[in-house]
């Protein structure tokens, strides 16, 4: 009887450990995926703060470009007016009503 109990104690401890090989196995494996999954997560960040700078440098120009075409536009009106006006003296001066 002593006997077979230490068999069966040695084989409970050997079907143990093989379990606690299998259990080590296993979680080495999720640390590995964890490993690799924050490194991914680490230059996704990186990506997106670069994406946010990138953003803001483009609204920042986007402002400075509408600047500029509203005061295109507003030169561009002005000449217009300048335009006009030129375009009435000079119908003014070819007019008949100047007789020499």
């Amino acid at each position: 009887g002593h006997e077979q109990l230490l068999q069966m104690m040695e084989e409970r401890m050997m079907d143990v450990e093989q379990k606690l090989r299998l259990v080590k196995r296993l979680l080495q494996d999720k640390v590995n995926q964890l490993k690799e999954q924050l490194s991914k997560n680490t230059k996704a960040d990186a990506m997106v703060k670069d994406l946010y700078v990138e953003n803001a440098q483009l609204l920042k120009a986007l402002e400075v470009t509408e600047q500029r075409q509203k005061t295109a536009e507003r030169k561009n009106y002005l000449l217009e007016e300048k335009i006009a006006n030129l375009n009435r003296i000079v119908k003014n001066l070819a007019s008949p009503s100047f007789s020499p």
